[in-house]
């Protein structure tokens, strides 16, 4: 017995939402590819505004319980309002919606590729994807009619502020940097805190990481210096403190939004995190760096390609390399009367 759903099926139902669901490090991305209302605005931004009073209810349906849970990401394709984009995307979470993300950046490039949004070319094909903080360049590995490993140029990263003195509760005093990578991080060594990001339980790790982010909001003024929309810390990324070069891979866990755990290495952290050790003299441009993820082992790639400014900020591009991967399909409905279907997260 075989059936799908349909309207007729589903009556007195909300609109199917159609996606199609997957990961990049372990990380997951639910790419909404129809049933989603139209996101008016003349820019990203706007639009952006506009889904966060608007919709918000439909990013809570598709990444809540039941249909997700507490750490989902999801991405919403948009219209452009950049000439030289392919596509523009708005990024959600468990907390709102965020202003970039590399693996949902690296699962795109796969999808658009694919699914034909953009003329093939081997042995890359370039797409150009529009997000909120930017336009990225995005490639994409492409050989005998298949997509594979993609890399991305990131907007301008930067160092905001080094050696930043804040009080965290339940640790004390302690000293953060904080980097933006297309969204702004504080970074600590997870030791300071008594933690090892390979060894140390997720749990541990997200409750220092909340503590330290939740420190910097109350205490520390973030600017971004060509938007205010984009002046906002995203999360703490907790290291193994290896910001020297080195070939082995230096570990990392990014806890971002809403106490959310990324599974992956952090695209946006990887630029963030690259921005930092280049303004600290730790490598210099060209030399790669791998990241691991102390959450699933999965690895990026990170590169200083090039010096630019950002605002009066002294500022790096970084290339982001990394694989995503499909694992299915999926329609999403709301019926009649389903008010726990609206979407829900334990305590």
């Amino acid at each position: 017995m075989s059936w799908t759903l349909s309207q007729s099926f589903l009556s007195n139902s909300s609109p199917v939402i159609k996606t199609i669901e997957m990961h990049t490090g372990g990380e997951p991305l639910r790419v909404i590819i129809s049933g989603y209302p139209k996101i008016h605005g003349d820019t990203i931004l706007q639009k952006r505004r506009y889904a966060k009073n608007n919709l918000d209810h439909l990013r809570k349906m598709l990444m809540f319980e039941p249909r997700g849970h507490n750490d989902m990401y999801g991405a919403a394709l948009v219209d452009t309002d950049l000439p030289e984009a392919d596509i523009a995307v708005l990024f959600m979470h468990n907390g709102g919606y965020s202003t970039m993300c590399g693996h949902a950046i690296i699962a795109l490039g796969r999808l658009v590729v694919d699914k034909k949004y953009v003329t093939a070319t081997e042995p890359e094909t370039e797409v150009n994807i529009q997000c909120p903080c930017g336009l990225v360049k995005t490639l994409v590995e492409y050989k005998d009619g298949k997509s594979g490993y993609v890399r991305f140029h990131s907007v301008p990263a930067f160092l905001f502020a080094s050696n930043v003195e804040i009080k965290v509760k339940g640790y004390g005093m302690m000293t953060v940097d904080i980097s933006y990578g297309g969204a702004f991080y504080a970074f600590i060594s997870a030791d300071v805190l008594g933690l090892d990001v390979r060894e140390s339980s997720t749990s541990d790790l997200k409750r220092a990481a909340t503590a330290v982010s939740d420190a910097v909001k109350k205490q520390v003024k973030i600017l971004h210096p060509e938007d205010d929309d984009l002046s906002f810390l995203y999360g703490t990324i907790l290291t193994d403190g290896q910001d020297n070069w080195s070939a082995d891979p230096t570990a990392n866990v990014c806890v971002f939004a809403d106490a959310q755990v990324d599974r992956s290495p952090t695209g946006s952290g990887v630029t963030a995190r690259i921005a930092l050790q280049h303004s600290k003299g730790f490598i210099q441009i060209g030399q790669k760096r791998i990241f691991e993820s102390g959450v699933t082992k999965s690895l990026f790639s990170g590169t200083a390609i090039k010096q630019v400014k950002c605002g009066d900020f002294d500022a790096v591009v970084v290339e982001v390399s990394g694989q995503g991967h499909y694992t299915g399909e999926a329609s999403f409905i709301l019926e009649e009367g389903d008010i726990v279907g609206e979407g829900f997260l334990p305590n």
